[in-house]
């Protein structure tokens, strides 16, 4: 008898098409589900039957509750190599085996890019502008040649983004909890005096910290203040990061010129947000990791990881 497999969050309806699941074919019967579901019962209905659940990102969260409520389950993967959604603990302590996928930093590293100069260069307010007939040129745009980017958390997707900064020409300074001056040095950053330092002497920071205890908040209304009013604020990394109360503060009341966002407390984000209608937000619905490459990982790597389990030597198991 075949197991069943659910692949949840496929909103673009690319899952089977992203990767080779042949190999499987005679083994595991694959459901796609393309609506996100909005709550613990929906999710139930929706796999209790399975043994075999893939999720993309942190969509759909799995907690100890979740779970003890699919006994079934046996297997859970996830994309990319993390996932601060799944009670890991609770998962293990059920038999339920927790795989990753690889993930490419390239992605978010061009959105990230993709957003910034859509800040700097008013692309939204021009573009629309252009379409219902309005004004021709309303705005003028910040230069990046000779500005100050910085970057929160130089890992692999901020040390790109700040050789990308580099390329045009701004100054670069760097700025996380463990940074040392010669890992900011080997990025070609400096390496600013504290958190406060790099958020007054910025142009234009962009955030990329893994999100976790520490690190939740790290933006909060003291480094927004600090910010500049012709200063942007980007995030592509977690929206937890950002104390989502003073942002939506900072954006109104103009402390900070603008924010460019992919990421989110609730996704998708409510229809009633303010960050849907605020005139200096730059908002996409947390398109940093999709792209074709990437999916192919995601997807490519869920199979792998279904034919490893079946095999009974599970890879990229997440601690």
């Amino acid at each position: 008898m075949k197991l069943r497999c659910a692949v949840l969050d496929d909103y673009q309806g690319v899952a089977l098409t992203s990767a080779d699941w042949s190999p499987l074919a005679d083994r595991v019967d694959v459901r796609v589900l393309r609506e996100h579901l909005a709550d613990r019962d929906a999710v139930v209905a929706a796999v209790e039957d399975c043994e075999i659940v893939v999720i993309m990102r942190e969509r759909t969260p799995f907690d100890a509750e979740l779970l003890a409520r699919l006994p079934r389950l046996r297997l859970l993967v996830t994309s990319g190599p993390r996932n601060a959604s799944i009670d890991i603990a609770a998962a293990r302590a059920r038999g339920v085996v927790v795989c990753g996928t690889a993930s490419s930093p390239e992605p978010p590293t061009e959105l990230t890019w993709a957003l910034l100069l859509g800040l700097a260069r008013h692309v939204r307010t021009e573009a629309q502008a252009l379409r219902d007939g309005g004004p021709w040129q309303s705005t003028v745009g910040t230069d990046l040649a000779g500005r100050t980017l910085g970057v929160v958390g130089l890992g692999k997707i901020g040390a790109r983004v700040a050789a990308i900064g580099r390329a045009f020409g701004m100054d670069v300074v760097a700025w996380s909890p463990n940074l040392t001056e010669e890992r900011a040095a080997e990025h070609g950053a400096r390496l600013a005096e504290d958190k406060t330092d790099l958020f007054a002497s910025a142009d234009f920071v962009s955030l990329h910290l893994v999100l976790s205890d520490r690190s939740r908040g790290v933006v909060g209304e003291p480094e927004l203040r600090a910010m500049r009013p012709s200063a942007y604020l980007v995030n592509t990394s977690r929206a937890g990061l950002v104390d989502g109360e003073a942002l939506v503060r900072a954006l109104r009341e103009g402390w900070i010129a603008g924010a460019g966002l992919d990421v989110y407390d609730t996704e998708p984000l409510p229809a009633d947000d303010p960050l849907r209608t605020l005139p200096n937000v730059l908002a996409l619905p947390h398109l940093g990791y999709v792209t074709e490459a990437n999916y192919a990982l995601y997807f490519g790597g869920a199979v792998e990881d279904i034919e490893a389990f079946l095999a009974g030597t599970p890879v990229r198991e997440l601690p």
